[in-house]
């Protein structure tokens, strides 16, 4: 039997810039410039689950790579322009982040503390590595709990939350317009599609706005669309390039930043603009966003507007595991973690979202370094993944929701082509290879990787082209079949085991086929679930894309080719078969919404010939979020 090793601030409501704020920019830009090397990086950038989308995550159990630290910034000379904050990697080894006292940590979590003082904290507490992870690197001494490093009561939720969005039926809401602003690739949209299907049930008006070349697959689920800016192909591109969220170099730079201001840009368009094809007035009543949208919060406040945001991966503080862009020695900064990986994302989006809030929003700017987690701690979250495989952490409150997996159902509709139908029936099940819309830097050795390993473990494989250019053959193989596309959720269940990129969507598919599965992260939160996967028993530990090769592939396909793994991927797999994410996921949003609604629009009540669920004859009072939406924000 294989074996499994240990297991190891917010802004305010609109008007005049305040003095106190012109103040810090003034006291900001006064500072000199950090004297570092010559390779510039821009902190913050374009996050994706790796749905159709190499970073590490934390735990003592994960390999360190060899890799240069990033100075986040000189700790005696700082500049803080208006522009936005740049990193610049070292050229040498430092010997720092020695013991600090956990109540120097906590300052983290002080927003009362001076912008220098905090970045000099950050500068102490972690480093960007070249793989584009956060590695926070300070140790502390001794037993140290959460609340040591400034995470007390008002930030560790212990009130225990019962309601598991399975028991009832969901409320009645009258009709509403909805908008889902969803930035990724195609795992990323595929889940809210279902979920957007399953509102219009409900008599809801439901718009997604993502990428145009998402355009159809909308239209053809039967929702409205309506097109973000950002070109899912060339963030796949720019995110396997540099290892995740941090630019490789100055060239990098305008790239990233060209397509997140292309995305925040059209954020509040797609609130209100009619629809591009028919005219149809469009106004949102409601936001339901994933956080790679990083205007949505901003623009939910503008409208004043409830919003909900949903993701696949982790992205409210626990201290039960790290963030999954982040690697953490100690379990003790598992939290802390989230707040430095935030700060430093904030870092570099801040000046472009203070620009849409003065020229679009008409809002005040957010002040330095008080922005995402400050804004968004008080916002519903609802998180699209197996409690079977992660359960809810035990500080996550009643606003926190594990919804399950949420499938769209593409194999009933999906017709086979009559080779890969013949090819299936001639042998035994074969292995799924592939890696979705992920670009691979040498697809031909990949190719022949894959080949040779079959050969060698005596397998049958599929191996999905994609975007990446693998199956490139000098000459066909009988054990070897191409594939352009094919649903995961019929695909798979032909399968004997997967092989893929870690994507939270394909993960899920996989793992609801009960097929043992080996992930090859390429960066994001794919190496979070490679963890997973491997601590849940039904696959081998990750093979980052890097570390690719001939022998952990031999190795990954006799590991999960063991009868006991295939035996805990069927458990799992039984476990899972009563979740129903998408029912999940409109609970959680109907839960957290206020408990009354003006009437519809006209334009919503002559456009919804969708049926309506009658109103349940007591319904159950809904949260209201308006008064902590104000709160949010410092609104009266």
């Amino acid at each position: 039997m294989a074996e499994l090793p240990p297991k190891n601030d917010s802004g305010s409501s609109s008007g005049e810039v305040p003095v106190e704020f012109e103040r810090e920019v003034a006291a900001e830009s006064s500072c000199s410039v950090a004297e570092l090397d010559s390779r510039e990086v821009v902190a913050g950038g374009l996050l994706s689950n790796g749905g159709s989308n190499s970073s590490g995550t934390g735990g003592s159990n994960l390999p360190r790579v060899n890799t240069l630290p990033v100075r986040i910034l000189d700790s005696d000379k700082l500049e803080l322009p208006s522009s936005p904050i740049k990193l610049e990697r070292s050229k040498t080894e430092r010997h720092r982040h020695k013991n600090i006292l956990p109540e120097e940590a906590a300052q983290i979590f002080n927003n009362k503390i001076s912008v220098q003082d905090k970045l000099k904290l950050l500068n102490r507490l972690a480093t960007v590595k070249d793989d584009g992870t956060v590695e926070v690197e300070f140790e502390v001494s001794g037993d140290v709990k959460p609340q040591d490093l400034g995470v007390g009561s008002e930030n560790i939720c212990n009130e225990v939350d019962d309601d598991t969005l399975c028991s009832t039926e969901p409320q009645y809401i009258p009709p509403l317009q909805i908008v889902m602003l969803i930035v990724g690739t195609r795992g990323d949209v595929q889940p809210f599609i279902a979920i957007g299907k399953r509102l219009q049930d409900y008599g809801h008006r439901v718009r997604l706005a993502t990428h145009s070349n998402f355009k159809e697959f909308v239209l053809t689920a039967g929702l409205e669309f309506y097109a973000l800016g950002g070109d899912p192909k060339v963030l796949a591109e720019y995110m396997v390039k540099n290892k995740g969220f941090l630019p490789s170099g100055p060239s990098e730079i305008p790239i990233q930043r060209n397509q997140m201001k292309e995305i925040i840009y059209s954020l509040l368009p797609a609130c209100k603009d009619p629809d591009a094809d028919s005219g149809i007035a469009f106004k949102a009543d409601a936001i339901i966003a994933n956080p790679p949208a990083y205007g949505h919060i901003h623009v939910a406040e503008a409208l004043k507007v409830p919003i909900h945001i949903f993701f696949t991966m982790p992205w409210t503080p626990t201290s039960e595991f790290p963030h999954p862009l982040s690697r953490v020695k100690q379990s003790a900064g598992y939290r802390l973690s989230y707040q430095i990986v935030d700060s430093l994302i904030w870092l570099g989006i801040r000046d472009m979202i203070n620009d849409v809030r003065k020229k679009k929003l008409k809002l005040r700017p957010v002040t330095y370094l008080s922005g995402s987690q400050g804004s968004e701690s008080d916002v519903p979250h609802g998180y699209i993944w197996s409690p079977h495989l992660v359960p809810k952490p035990k500080d996550w409150g009643p606003k926190v929701d594990v919804v399950g997996f949420c499938f769209l159902d593409l194999a009933s509709n999906y017709e086979p082509p009559q080779p890969l139908v013949d090819w299936l029936k001639a042998g035994t099940k074969p292995i799924y290879i592939g890696f979705g819309s992920l670009p691979v830097q040498s697809p031909e050795k990949m190719t022949q990787t894959i080949v040779e390993a079959l050969e060698m473990t005596g397998q049958r494989g599929i191996i999905n082209k994609g975007w990446g250019g693998l199956g490139n053959l000098p000459e066909p193989k009988d054990y070897v079949y191409l594939l352009d596309n094919c649903p995961h959720d019929w695909l798979f269940l032909q399968c004997a085991a997967v092989v893929h990129h870690g994507g939270a969507g394909t993960t899920a598919a996989g793992l609801k086929a009960a097929c043992p599965t080996t992930i090859v992260p390429f960066f994001g939160d794919q190496p979070f679930w490679g963890d997973r996967v491997h601590a849940r028993g039904v696959g081998p530990a990750p093979i980052p894309v890097d570390e690719f090769s001939l022998t952990k592939l031999v190795y990954a396909i006799k590991f999960m080719l063991d009868p006991q793994v295939k035996e805990r991927a069927v458990e799992l797999a039984k476990a899972m078969e009563s979740e129903d994410g998408v029912t999940g996921a409109v609970k959680a949003f109907f839960k957290h919404l206020p408990q009354r609604k003006p009437d519809p629009e006209p334009a919503l009540a002559a456009s919804s010939n969708l049926p309506q669920r009658k109103p349940d004859p007591e319904p159950a009072p809904a949260t209201s979020i308006f008064s902590s939406f104000s709160r949010c924000f410092g609104c009266s």
